[in-house]
Formats: structure tokens, sequence, C-alpha cells
């Protein structure tokens, strides 16, 4: 009888927990990130619903996204150079205390006999700009808490939070502004900023190798130097634009549900809810994704997997067989995320590191909401149906000219890995 040890397939299936299992540090900064998201959930659901609440107007609720999308693409390139001239530790310390001030901020507005507008914007915009220091800090982080064969795991475990927080977290923020109040809402978010700066805190300190380059113009222009030259980390982005814009259809998401599938306000929750179902369920099986080593070639599959899923999710005729379809394409997404990620962490040197990551944050926050955008317009040119089914082709030949005109991304990982970083 060999003595080869039989494949452990229910450990290779489920999300690997090595990295909290090895890590104390990773285990401290994962639990502040979680502090630190159910905070987030509490400004996605109560700022548009307060807003809704004093307006009536949809309109009202949507500028929102821009009032938020603005400060987020301005500040992210100096939103890099600090996180590389500074302990990123406490980069992300300060940033949860200053976003629990604005958490205080709605509550005191909210609190007013009569709540005002223009603070829910200014409040929910100084949010987002002080996001785009954050999360980019803790991406940042990461290598050097875990192993790099490890570090996919790490990514997978953080997409399993995000899946699950998102399907878990809106609906306690509901329940307490039906049964307390907004202000409660906005206090208990500014409770978990506050404990999500004293997790962080526990960790060792977080200087970028060399100690740091000191923050300023020449700081944003060498990182945007660093990424004019280096056409994998460009392809990377890039890709995740291309997903984005062509063959992100939420914006139809209203429109399809009540029109095309004839339901009501529960169908078009059915159709937002199916793609982080199909997400969750990605990340939670996702125990395979470190011994994937053309991670490049992953990327580019998942993405063409999405666009086919919503391709297909603008011709199928019945609602399962569109909320199957997104769901797919939710799981896709979710794969495509880990990969990218990993590629971009491992690939930038540390000194880089929080000024790319805030450039791809400001992608990944971007994205979404540019396809919002592509979506009602040529929907509005064309039709429903049109439009998904357009966006998905032109999202999978997005994906194939790639392979094509920036090969960097298809050959990533044919080669050897540089060495691994300090393990903390």
């Amino acid at each position: 009888m060999s003595g080869r040890q039989p494949r452990r397939w229910g450990r290779q299936l489920i999300v690997d927990v090595a990295p909290l299992r090895e890590s104390v540090s990773y285990r401290w900064l994962y639990l502040g990130t979680l502090a630190g998201f159910v905070g987030r959930q509490v400004t996605v659901v109560a700022v548009p619903f307060q807003v809704f609440l004093l307006t009536g107007s949809s309109l009202a609720v949507g500028l929102l996204g821009v009032v938020q999308l603005v400060p987020l693409l301005l500040v992210a390139l100096v939103a890099g150079a600090v996180i590389d001239a500074f302990d990123r530790r406490k980069v992300v310390a300060v940033s949860q205390i200053l976003l629990a001030v604005t958490a205080l901020g709605l509550a005191s507005n909210a609190a007013r006999p009569s709540p005002l507008i223009w603070p829910i914007y200014a409040w929910s915009a100084l949010n987002a700009a002080i996001s785009t220091l954050d999360s980019p800090a803790r991406m940042a982080m990461i290598p050097a808490l875990v192993r790099r064969e490890a570090f996919p795991a790490a990514m997978a475990l953080q997409q399993t939070m995000v899946n699950v927080g998102q399907a878990v977290f809106p609906a306690v923020v509901g329940l307490l502004l039906a049964r307390v109040s907004i202000t409660a809402a906005y206090l208990a978010e500014a409770v978990s900023f506050l404990i999500a700066a004293l997790l962080v805190r526990r960790l060792p300190p977080m200087h970028p190798e060399g100690g740091g380059r000191a923050a300023g113009l020449g700081s944003i222009k060498e990182g945007l130097r660093y990424l004019r030259e280096q056409r994998l980390i460009r392809a990377n982005f890039l890709i995740d634009i291309n997903a984005m814009v062509f063959g992100m259809p939420r914006a139809l998401f209203p429109a399809i549900g009540t029109s095309v599938f004839g339901g009501d306000a529960s169908t078009v929750g059915l159709l937002y809810t199916a793609p982080g179902v199909g997400a969750f369920l990605a990340a939670f099986t996702s125990g395979w994704v470190g011994n994937i080593k053309r991670k490049g070639r992953a990327v580019i599959y998942a993405v063409i997997v999405w666009g086919v899923a919503i391709a297909i999710f603008g011709l199928v005729p019945s609602l399962p067989l569109a909320l199957a379809a997104l769901a797919v394409a939710g799981a896709a997404d979710v794969i495509s995320a880990v990969f990218r990620a990993t590629i971009l962490q491992l690939t930038v040197p540390d000194a880089l590191r929080g000024r790319l990551s805030a450039i791809h944050n400001a992608v990944v926050s971007g994205g979404p909401r540019l396809g919002d955008a592509e979506a009602g317009a040529v929907a509005a040119l064309t039709s429903l149906r049109f439009s998904v089914v357009s966006g998905g082709v032109a999202c999978v030949a997005g994906a194939l000219a790639m392979i094509r005109w920036m090969p960097e991304l298809w050959r990533h990982g044919e080669g050897a890995d540089p060495p691994p970083g300090q393990v903390r």
C-alpha cells in the first residue's frame, strides 16, 4: 500500500483559515477589519434611507454616489502617498477614529428636530475620502503578516467576510432603523469604528520597507511612474474596469425586475441579492485558490465567465434562470477579486504598496458607478435586454483583447515569483 496521503478534498474545498491560525497579527487585523466593515454597512443602509425619508426623491439618493465618488477619486493618490510614508498601523487606527467622527456628525444631525440634508452629503463625502486611506492601508499590511503561499487564502477570507457581511449586516441595520432610530444606528457605527481602532493597535509597528517615502508630489509621481512602467499591474486594473463598466447592469435591476419579469420590489431585491449569494458560496468554497500558479489566467477566465453569465442573464426568459446566472456572475467576481488582489500585493514592492493599493481601491469603487452610467445610457438608447447582453459580450471581448494586447496578465505565474516577504 502506498505511503501517499489521500487528498483531503473537503479541506481543499472549504475556505482555508491557515492565515488566521498561523498569524496572531493577521487575526487582530481581520477582527479590526470586521468591526470597521460593520460600521461601513451602517453608512451604506442608513444614509440613503435617511435622504429618501427627508426628500422622497430617488434623484437625491442617487446624488450620494456622485458626492462620494468625487472625493474618493481626488484623495486616492494623496492617501496612497500617506500610507507609504507612515506606520500603516497608525494610519488605519487614525482613519477609524476619523470615520467615527463622521458617524457622530451624522448622529448629531439626525438627532435634530428637523435634520438637514446638506450635512448628510458633507459627512458622507468626508467618510468616502477617509475610506480611501483606510482600506488600502489594510491591504498593504497583509503581505507582511501572512506567508506568501497563504496570501490567496487571506484574500479569500477577506471576500468571505465581505459577502457574509453584505448578506447579514444590512438586515441588522434595517432592524435598528425600524425598531430604534436613525440616530442610534449612527451611534452604533461610531462605536464599531472605535472598536476597530483599538483592535488594530494590537498589531506590531507596520512601517513601509526602507522607512517610508516622504508624502508629497514626488511620492505621487513615483507611484504613477511605477504604474506606467508595469504593464502587468495596468492590465490587472484594466480588466476589472472592463468587467465593471461593461458588465455591471445593477442600475437596471429595478426596471428588469418590474417590467421584464413582471415582479415587484421583492423581485428587484432578489436580483440584487443573487450575485451576493454566488459570491459567498465561491468565497466559502475557495480552499483551492492557493494551488493555482497561473493567477493571471485565473483572472481572465473569471472575467470571461462573468461576462457570459451577465449576457445569459439578459437573455433568459424566467426569473429562476436569471437569478442563477447572476449567482454565477457573483461567484466569478469573487474569484477574480481574490487573484487580482494577490497579483497586486505580491508583485508591488512594499514601499509602493500603499500608493498602488489606493489606485486599486479607486478602480474597484469607481468602476461599478461608471457601469451604472453605461448600462443606463445604453438602455435608454436601445432596450433593457440589449444593454445587459451587449455589456456582457463587450466584457468578454475586452478580456480576450487583453490576451492579445496586454499578454503580461495571461503569462503571469509562468515563471518564478519574487522571494517572499517577511512574515510577522
